[in-house]
């Protein structure tokens, strides 16, 4: 009888695509958690919808000049239909409504209500794409989520209608990155990010025609400049991330930005975690070491 177990090559070529996959979910969450504080910040002076549209406009000018520099060809026709245009809508939607959210919830608490998606993610990639989870793995992401849980606390102040519109926006986050395991490997990385950055562009430049716009600065532009290329760089990394790895492996790394959105919540709103936040974020970090310690230990 044929063993089912792969070649040690192959076992190896995955745990590699893997770690990867690790190291840019890590980077991607920093830049989102870094364009977030940005957006929050500005969000205190700027319309919602005019802040995402001026963002947008920069992000899609800066991935579409990055095309233009690799040599790419880009096919308008190709970036506005199949999964990469499911997943372009669904991204422009989730991102309204987490930034709407955002303006109204403390930096930690959207981000790591945010920080739900592998939950959603690894069922999804069990029921849909049929991916092998082992018991490991599975308490891996149960662990991360009693610490998201314990750091926004359901009943709690935080804890609003806004926290339900910004969960909302988890699960389109979710279902976003299972699309883009659908799309074709030849179809460029650069390609998807701009076609995302467009959608979202469009739809926050429908929005800000109801809500208004108001003036603004060079040093607002600079800021919503700088935020852009946080985006642009976290889309990138983390599509690339999506496409080259388990996504039940990558998915439970998303929490590393809950770190990074207490610190700079602290450092910028003055926002400090009381004990049973420290609680989740301690669970949250040992959940991610123990993943590490464990792909170590299989190759």
């Amino acid at each position: 009888m044929a063993s089912s177990a792969p070649h040690p090559t192959e076992l190896a070529a995955r745990l590699r695509a893997n770690r990867r996959g690790i190291a840019l979910m890590a980077a991607a969450m920093a830049c989102f958690v870094v364009n977030d504080t940005l957006v929050k910040y500005l969000g205190e002076s700027i319309p919602t919808a005019q802040l995402i549209f001026l963002r947008g406009v920069c992000a899609s000018l800066l991935v579409l000049a990055a095309l233009r520099a690799s040599g790419l060809a880009l096919r308008p026709a190709q970036l506005a239909r199949g999964w990469i245009a499911w997943r372009a809508v669904l991204d422009a939607f989730a991102s309204v409504l987490y930034l709407a959210s955002l303006h109204h919830l403390p930096l930690a608490n959207a981000t790591a209500i945010n920080m739900a998606a592998p939950f959603f993610i690894t069922v999804m990639a069990v029921v849909l794409l049929r991916e092998r989870v082992d018991v490991s793995r599975w308490l891996v992401v149960v662990v991360g989520f009693l610490g998201v849980t314990l750091v926004i606390r359901p009943g709690a102040d935080g804890f609003n209608a806004w926290a339900l519109l910004c969960l909302a926006a988890t699960l389109l986050h979710a279902v976003r990155d299972l699309i883009t395991r659908r799309i074709a490997p030849g179809v460029s990385s650069l390609a998807i990010t701009l076609a995302t950055a467009v959608a979202v562009t469009g739809l926050a430049g429908a929005f800000s025609l109801l809500e208004g716009w108001r003036a603004f600065g060079p040093r607002e532009f600079g800021l919503i400049a700088a935020a852009s290329v946080f985006l642009a760089v976290g889309y990138l990394l983390v599509i690339a991330s999506v496409r080259g790895s388990d996504i039940s492996v990558t998915a439970p790394w998303r929490y590393t930005g809950l770190l990074w959105a207490v610190l700079l919540g602290w450092a910028v709103w003055g926002h400090v975690p009381d004990a049973p936040a420290w609680a989740g974020i301690a669970l949250v970090v040992c959940a991610g070491l123990y993943l590490v310690q464990r792909e170590r230990m299989r190759r």
